[in-house]
């Protein structure tokens, strides 16, 4: 018996730290969990932590843009609030910040499983984070082919939608800052001419109120008129 285990080519306890396989594992991993590898996790390279960092800080750049616009969405929405016993003078549905809500929203969602993705290397939530771009950037794609392809009904659409714009200007005040903010800009007045202001019930020649035959104070060309303070009703009576 002696001369048998001095014949033998390895001992008793390499044997014990063998795996079926014949490949040796380590003595602390075997006596966890025997018969299972434990592969070497990959290094990153310097390269793949600055993407990294780049990645986290842009999502995180557009999570708080997101959340902006959110948050002047819902003001906007609480501002517009009926009064106790009143009545809300815009429906929910056609109301422009609701607009803004939704784009916060949606850009607050993604942006946030991106940064949450990157900073915790969760696969699930970087296939939503990559599979939400792919889709927006989808639509932008869709978007710009129907309106190469149908500009002339559009255009038409646009200028039915900013005729209805016109004459719903006193009632949403959100539609009458967009009015003002974009004749101000552009510096222009009325949707062709000054003359569209006419079908308005409240600027037409025909209406009781002191803004018969008038325009916005947004089309005057000098609403300072030399002064500080805006005159409002630098346009009264100019048509």
């Amino acid at each position: 018996q002696a001369s048998r285990l001095v014949e033998l080519p390895y001992s008793s306890f390499d044997d014990d730290d063998d795996d079926d396989d014949g490949h040796s594992v380590p003595r602390d991993r075997a006596e966890q969990d025997p018969g299972v590898r434990y592969p070497n996790p990959p290094k990153v390279s310097p390269f793949g932590h600055c993407v990294r960092y780049l990645a986290f800080l842009w999502n995180l750049l557009f999570l708080l843009l997101g959340l902006l616009i959110l948050a002047v969405g819902v003001w906007g929405l609480l501002a517009k609030s009926p009064l106790p016993g009143g009545e809300r003078g815009v429906p929910l549905g056609s109301d422009p910040m609701l607009l803004f809500v939704l784009a916060g929203l949606a850009a607050s969602t993604v942006s946030l499983a991106g940064c949450l993705g990157t900073f915790c290397a969760s696969p699930c939530l970087l296939r939503f984070f990559l599979g939400a771009v792919l889709v927006f950037g989808g639509l932008e794609v869709l978007g710009g082919l129907l309106l190469l392809l149908a500009r002339r009904r559009l255009r038409d659409a646009l200028r039915d939608l900013l005729l209805l714009c016109l004459l719903r200007y006193q009632e949403d005040p959100d539609l009458q800052f967009l009015v003002d903010e974009v004749q101000r800009s552009l510096r222009c007045c009325g949707l062709e001419s000054y003359r569209d202001w006419e079908s308005n019930p409240y600027f037409n020649c025909s209406a009781p109120g002191v803004q018969a035959c008038g325009v916005p104070a947004s089309c005057c060309q000098d609403p300072l008129e030399n002064g500080s303070v805006p005159n409002a009703q630098c346009g009264f009576g100019v048509l």
